[in-house]
C-alpha cells in the first residue's frame, strides 16, 4: 500500500460525460492511484478491450498507477493487470492468489467491521467497507454504515479502504477513522471536470491527519 493515503477510482461508464479512458487518464493524472475497472454489464470480450484501453490511459498519464478489473481473474491475466478485487460471487480469495501470483493485488468487499475477522488475510493485499455515506452514483441499497464501524474495521491487520458516498469533503474524515484510502465513483466521472474533482480528493487526503494523530 502507499505510504500517503490511497485514492482509488472505481469505474462506472454510464456516470461519465466522457469517454471512460479519456475520463480516467485525466484522474490518474490529477492524482488517483488505483483504478478499479468494475463495468457489471459487459461480457467478456468487451470488458478485455475496456481494461486494456483504461490501463493504456492510466499508465500513460502516470507510469506507476495500478489498475485492476472486478471479479474477472481470466481479464485481469489476460490484460496484464495489477490485480483483481473480488465480490460475493467471485473466486475465492486463495484461488484468485494462486492464480494471479505473490506481487498481484487482490481485494476484496465488506459490509460490516465484522466480516473482516473471518477474512482470508493471508491472500488478501486490502479490504473495501461500504457504504460508508449514501452513495454519489447509484441509489443505496442499505443504510449507510458511518464513521464508527469503519474506525472498528481499520483496527484488522489489513488495510481497509472507505467506499460510499465519499467526497472531498468527507475523505479526510475517513482517514481520521483509520482508513488507508477511499474509493470513489461519482465523486470523479459524475463531475464536469475529473480531473479537477479528483485533484481535490487528492489535496483532501493528503492534508488529513492519520487516526491517532491531531485532529481525530
Amino acid at each position: 500500500m502507499n505510504a500517503r493515503p490511497l485514492l482509488c477510482l472505481v469505474t462506472d461508464r454510464s456516470t461519465t460525460r466522457a469517454p471512460l479512458p479519456e475520463a480516467v487518464a485525466a484522474a490518474v493524472a490529477a492524482g488517483v492511484d488505483w483504478v478499479q475497472v468494475r463495468e457489471k454489464d459487459l461480457p467478456g470480450a468487451a470488458l478485455l478491450a475496456l481494461c486494456e484501453a483504461v490501463a493504456e490511459a492510466a499508465r500513460r498519464a502516470r507510469p506507476d498507477a495500478r489498475v485492476l478489473v472486478n471479479r474477472r481473474c481470466d481479464v485481469a491475466l489476460a490484460a496484464a493487470l495489477d490485480g483483481v478485487h473480488l465480490g460475493f460471487d467471485a473466486l475465492p480469495a486463495a484461488a484468485a492468489r494462486r492464480l494471479l501470483g505473490a506481487e498481484k493485488l487482490v481485494g476484496a468487499s465488506t459490509h460490516a467491521a465484522g466480516e473482516l475477522a473471518a477474512a482470508p488475510f493471508a491472500a488478501l493485499s486490502y479490504a473495501q467497507l461500504a457504504p460508508i455515506f449514501p452513495p454519489l452514483s447509484k441509489p443505496a441499497s442499505g443504510p449507510a454504515l458511518g464513521l464508527a464501524p469503519l474506525r472498528e474495521a481499520s483496527a484488522a491487520p489489513l488495510p481497509v479502504l472507505a467506499q460510499g458516498g465519499i467526497d472531498a469533503e468527507s475523505a479526510a474524515a475517513c482517514i481520521r477513522a483509520g482508513a488507508a484510502g477511499v474509493c470513489v465513483t461519482g465523486a470523479i466521472l459524475s463531475a464536469p471536470d475529473p480531473g479537477r474533482a479528483a485533484a481535490a480528493l487528492r489535496r483532501a487526503l493528503d492534508t488529513a491527519p492519520a487516526a491517532g494523530g491531531a485532529g481525530r
